[in-house]
């Protein structure tokens, strides 16, 4: 009986403090999603049940912002695997300073979120940035405010979030890369496989599942993506480049409406999983290559 119930006994403080961090926190996010709980009107505290969720299908802001978080997520997920593959293909090579480039890549990763839309809203200035410049060499104009614009912000933004997001890629990617059997190469020379064909049926095929896992992981982060769009834009301009998650923490910090917020997490959680398992279906990720 001592034995049975040893590895239990070890893994009790792991599940203790899961359910402290996490289930306790989803349970409370779902349980404030069926009450209407406003903090300045403790007064007015209730069950609703679903009224929450009701109010948000008449909602035009939610259906907008969740709109944007799909235009989001598909822009930046697509460009940063594109780019993220094509950088470790590069840096997977033998030259003269490998080391020194593959440091440049992958630095922007260990930079956070804030300090990126720093270094971008400098960028950006319209006084003493990129274009600043441009328009002194005769490129455009020299009042160009990227962020102020609604046609031009979402490029703006989706620019910044690349410097940061592609190094995630071309990391997962290259250690990938490095555990190709270098056998399959040389018998697919001997086939007569040039580069091209060797990377499609070599490269793709070995990389596909840390393709599928970055993809995935990515796509969750960039979904619930609050610092860059908040810091650099706060939602703006007219609320062009507001998330559905920026949406979320806007209700909290402006009206204090808890109860709507959570029911909006709440749905917003349902749809990155109902997503993310028909992905991993699809994908038939974990299967035979």
């Amino acid at each position: 009986m001592r034995r049975a119930l040893t590895p239990y006994a070890l893994i009790t403080p792991t599940v203790l403090l899961l359910a402290c961090f996490l289930v306790f926190p989803v349970g409370s996010v779902v349980y404030y999603a069926l009450q209407h709980h406003v903090v300045n009107e403790p007064y007015d505290d209730a069950f609703v049940g679903l009224d929450n969720f009701r109010r948000m299908l008449g909602d035009e802001q939610f259906w907008h912002s969740l709109a944007f978080s799909a235009k989001w997520v598909c822009a930046e997920v697509a460009l940063q695997l594109l780019l993220g593959l094509v950088l470790a293909l590069i840096v997977n090579e033998t030259f003269l300073g490998r080391a020194m480039a593959r440091a440049m890549v992958f630095s922007p990763w260990a930079v956070s979120g804030v300090l990126t839309t720093s270094i971008w809203m400098l960028l950006y200035n319209p006084a003493t940035g990129v274009f600043h410049y441009l328009a002194q060499l005769g490129v455009g104009d020299a009042a160009t405010s990227v962020l102020g614009d609604p046609d031009t912000v979402f490029s703006a933004a989706v620019v910044a979030e690349l410097w940061r997001g592609v190094p995630f890629f071309a990391i997962l990617i290259l250690a990938d890369l490095q555990s190709v059997p270098k056998e399959l190469y040389e018998a697919a020379s001997m086939d007569g496989a040039g580069r091209l064909r060797s990377f499609r049926h070599v490269t793709l095929p070995h990389l596909r599942d840390a393709i599928v896992l970055a993809t995935l992981l990515r796509s969750v982060w960039e979904f619930n993506n609050v610092d860059l769009l908040y810091t650099l834009t706060n939602g703006g301009p007219a609320g062009a480049t507001t998330s559905l998650p920026l949406y979320v923490a806007q209700l909290a910090r402006k009206s204090y409406d808890f109860g709507y917020g959570s029911a909006l997490t709440t749905a917003a959680f349902v749809i990155l999983l109902f997503c993310s398992v028909l992905y991993l279906r699809l994908s038939k990720f974990g299967t035979e290559k």
